[in-house]
């Protein structure tokens, strides 16, 4: 990675990851990555050659996609940024007022470094932030 920040994924919350592959399968010929756990949910990737999109099912009523979709119904719920250093950005974006849900890095999916932005001070949009 350059020193730019890139967009690494977005995350949408669908009840059934398996319903929702079809479009992904049937219409766009996509291949799914393996299936796996973090935060309460399965998620399973799919490589579009630079962003990808993360499908995200709930494995339980109390985990954060199944709270969001009762509140939302299914659809984007986060976008990802790959940053250069992330314990950089969560200074800046700290010390500039901005709301962490996530005050220190911890490891999400597929074993990277992660850390969240509240939607109350990034106008309206959940921001996952990796390295």
């Amino acid at each position: 990675m350059t020193g730019q920040p890139e967009i690494a994924h977005i995350g949408v919350a669908v009840a059934s990851i398996d319903g929702a592959l079809a479009f992904y399968r049937d219409v766009l010929g996509m291949v799914p990555g393996p299936a796996e756990e973090a935060d309460g949910a399965r998620i399973v990737s799919l490589h579009f050659g630079g962003p990808e999109v993360e499908l995200l099912e709930p494995r339980s009523p109390e985990s954060p996609i199944a709270k969001f979709l009762a509140k939302r119904g299914p659809g984007i719920h986060h976008v990802c940024y790959r940053v250069p250093d992330l314990d950089s950005a969560l200074t800046a974006a700290r010390a500039a007022g901005y709301r962490l849900v996530d005050e220190v890095p911890r490891v999400g999916a597929g074993g990277h470094r992660i850390a969240f932005l509240h939607p109350k001070s990034t106008a309206g949009i959940l921001i996952e932030l990796t390295e």
